[in-house]
């Protein structure tokens, strides 16, 4: 039976799909950086150009495991929803954009594989908070209230 080998480090970072660098990120995670780069923007060059959120498991002898997940950051893709560049700068008084609740609903039905909620009401709701935060408007939708809840 091989040794069982120690973790050294969890990592979670964002990378551009298919574009990973050695970079000062993946330096200080302490792994193989030309190998992880090299796995990495095979596994992921379908996606070139998208953030991807990864995971990196890095040992003491300088091997690494890592997962990915399915979907870019709700952030990104409220962005796109709403076609602006960056989120307000104060969530409380400004607000950068307004989507639908389709739009809204699109994202949580594509974020419902990496978000822990039960189903698609609930998967809103997380992107209704996300909304909030970035001074996003989502119309119909309370991001303090969840359907079903009293206010």
């Amino acid at each position: 039976m091989a040794p069982k080998k120690e973790l050294k480090r969890i990592a979670k970072i964002q990378l551009v799909g298919g574009q990973a660098r050695p970079g000062p990120a993946l330096a200080s995670i302490g792994i193989n950086m030309a190998e992880f780069t090299k796995q990495f923007n095979d596994k992921t060059k379908n996606r070139n150009g998208e953030i991807v959120r990864t995971t990196i498991y890095a040992y003491s002898d300088k091997s690494f495991e890592y997962s990915i997940k399915a979907t870019e950051p709700a952030s990104v893709m409220i962005k796109k929803a709403a076609k602006i560049q960056t989120a307000g700068k104060n969530q409380i008084t400004d607000v950068a954009a307004t989507i639908t609740e389709a739009q809204a609903r699109e994202i949580a039905k594509a974020k419902l594989v990496d978000l822990n909620a039960y189903d698609e009401d609930a998967a809103l709701h997380c992107i209704a908070g996300t909304a909030k935060q970035m001074g996003v408007k989502i119309t119909g939708v309370d991001p303090v209230v969840h359907k079903g809840e009293k206010k």
